[in-house]
């Protein structure tokens, strides 16, 4: 018997206890008794965790899950947070985790294991034990940095708040930036899997790091573009250059579209006319280039970094004709 052969398996089961600890023992109905939280608002909390509406007689749940609910019934019962909140913050956390969850397994993988062949018990045992071993360090330093980021994103909103003369801005004012891949499609139709990861991931780590390093805050990606902000045109206007710059040194061209103007803040992401403009702009730029809009190219034409040149007007999908320009350092 080879050395794999007497390494069992690790189950669902004891996946399951490694992170969330103690055996379940309450059905979904107890566990709304338990905590006080009526049943019909215990099953919403759970669809916006992302999690699937298990059985009523499916033992399923902990001691863990009914202290949770308990928070959020005094939470509710101090009227610190209303019925609709909680779900809209629960959604927040099941989302954002569960991606950062998958992410950070696939990291763990990638980085243990040969992605070459398939994982054998031994591996995943091994595995396991890297996690159990990692965990209570990895979960004081999320706890850190989302309260880190908490800081900042309050920050970022006091600033807004202040240039808008608004207490709490529910539209704000902002520079935003799309860049992305050129010819991606066709770039990754030449590569291994293996290969389109690395180019990925190569792409949105750098994008993240100078517009990190600008003071410019990442949306999100969508794997051959990025979306991010900043409170400045002329911060905007450097991430940009700065990001093509950058990424054309690891081989393939960068463009990106710039637009300044009012925006929707929801779910962390950015909505309305100005972030179509960028990323309409965004379409409209050569390999290498970054073009703007009129209201991005006013706000910065003083500064002595940047230089802006006008190109010939031309109609907009959706918003009509529009009259761009295109951003270079000075």
């Amino acid at each position: 018997m080879s050395g794999d052969e007497a390494v069992e398996r690790p189950t669902a089961e004891q996946i399951e206890r490694l992170f969330v600890g103690p055996e379940p023992r309450y059905t979904r109905v107890e566990v709304a008794e338990r905590s006080g939280v009526p049943q019909a608002l215990t099953e919403r909390i759970w669809r916006a965790l992302g999690f699937a509406t298990l059985p009523d007689d499916a033992v399923a749940f902990t001691e863990a899950d009914i202290n949770a609910l308990k928070r959020v019934r005094a939470m509710m019962e101090s009227d610190l947070l209303d019925e609709r909140t909680v779900i809209r913050m629960t959604r927040a956390v099941g989302q954002t985790t569960a991606r950062l969850a998958q992410w950070q397994a696939e990291i763990i993988v990638g980085a243990k294991l040969d992605p070459g062949h398939p994982p054998s018990p031994a591996d995943l045992k091994m595995i396991m034990e890297t996690a159990q071993r990692l965990l209570p360090d990895f979960e004081m330093v999320l706890a850190h940095v989302w309260r880190s980021q908490l800081a900042a994103a309050g920050t970022r909103l006091l600033a807004m708040a202040d240039m808008a003369q608004e207490v709490v801005p529910t539209r704000l004012t902002l520079a935003v930036g799309f860049a992305d891949l050129v010819s991606f499609t066709r770039v990754s139709r030449e590569l291994d899997e293996n290969g389109l990861a690395e180019l990925v991931e190569g792409f949105e780590s750098r994008a993240a790091d100078v517009i990190a390093a600008n003071g410019g805050r990442l949306v999100k990606t969508l794997g051959d573009e990025v979306l991010f902000t900043a409170a400045e045109p002329r911060t905007a206007a450097a991430i940009a250059l700065e990001l093509v710059e950058a990424i054309r040194k690891d081989g393939p061209d960068v463009r990106a579209g710039l637009a300044y103007g009012p925006v929707l803040p929801m779910m962390g992401d950015v909505f309305g006319t100005t972030v179509n403009l960028a990323a309409r702009l965004t379409a409209v730029a050569r390999p290498g280039t970054i073009v703007i809009d009129a209201e991005m190219a006013g706000a910065v034409a003083a500064e002595p970094a940047f230089a802006t040149h006008r190109i010939r007007r031309r109609p907009v999908r959706g918003l009509g004709v529009i009259q761009p320009y295109v951003l270079r350092g000075a």
